[in-house]
């Protein structure tokens, strides 16, 4: 093995976003640790795939919305990138996990709100301090958004709210890990056809011809229109963007 092969670690990568960022990225020759929840097996088929293109991948689980198995994690990431790649750290981090959940501000209950926080904010807080020190120097991270935290659609309150706070957060460690020369970028997808909130944007005609037309480019997005621009984000090229919010949205509610 070459020192100078990346290694990228996204959480939610058994499928949606997270999967095409992991394929993506392994397109570009960066080795991958993707984490799922519970699908184990699709997890694998990743790690498949990445292996087909002639990269390396490993698939660990973490449940991203409980602070509890963080410690055991980071273990685990750290013994995985000695088994397989002889590293001590990795390059690239992308806080990809999430979940949906669409309810009017009036019906979302404090469960609802609670499942997002943890998993949208709280997880991605302690999971990333946990996670400091197997990410290198010179490292990079990117946050996920959304274009929700810009413009408005009912029913995404809490969520929302949530992902506002990740483009706040997002700036924070850039400015307090900016001495060990990680960047750290959020990136915000518009609307994307996948099963995220039950498939809304995919499966509801409706639903997306009406984004389509609020959209410049004319149409909703697709995975492969976020993957891609994450992993350009991480390459070499844009090693100086730094504390930036980056929507990838075809040009949505312009």
């Amino acid at each position: 093995m070459t020192n100078n092969t990346k290694i990228a670690l996204v959480t939610g990568a058994s499928r949606g976003l997270g999967k095409n960022t992991a394929l993506a990225l392994a397109k570009k020759g960066v080795d991958v640790i993707v984490t799922y929840r519970s699908s184990e097996v699709e997890a694998s088929s990743v790690v498949s795939e990445i292996a087909e293109m002639g990269g390396k991948a490993a698939a660990l689980q973490l449940d991203a919305s409980s602070t509890k198995p963080f410690d055991e994690f980071a273990a685990q990431v750290k013994q995985t990138l000695r088994d397989q790649w002889q590293a001590e750290q990795f390059d690239f981090l992308v806080n990809n996990a999430g979940i949906g959940i669409h309810k009017p501000f009036a019906e979302t209950t404090e469960d609802d709100f609670d499942r997002l926080i943890n998993l949208q904010f709280k997880g991605v807080f302690f999971l990333t301090q946990k996670l400091l020190p197997l990410i290198k120097d010179g490292g990079r991270i990117v946050n996920l958004s959304s274009g929700l935290a810009r413009f408005t659609l009912p029913g995404y309150s809490a969520y929302a709210s949530m992902k506002g706070a990740i483009e706040v957060l997002t700036r924070y460690m850039a400015k307090e890990l900016g001495h060990r020369q990680i960047a750290v970028n959020v990136v915000a997808p518009g609307a994307i056809e996948t099963d995220f909130a039950g498939g809304a944007v995919r499966d509801n005609p409706e639903i997306n011809t009406f984004l389509a037309s609020q959209t410049a480019l004319g149409r909703v997005g697709v995975p492969d229109d976020i993957g891609g621009a994450i992993a350009s984000l991480l390459s070499e090229d844009n090693r100086w963007v730094n504390a930036q919010r980056i929507e990838v949205s075809g040009g949505m509610f312009l």
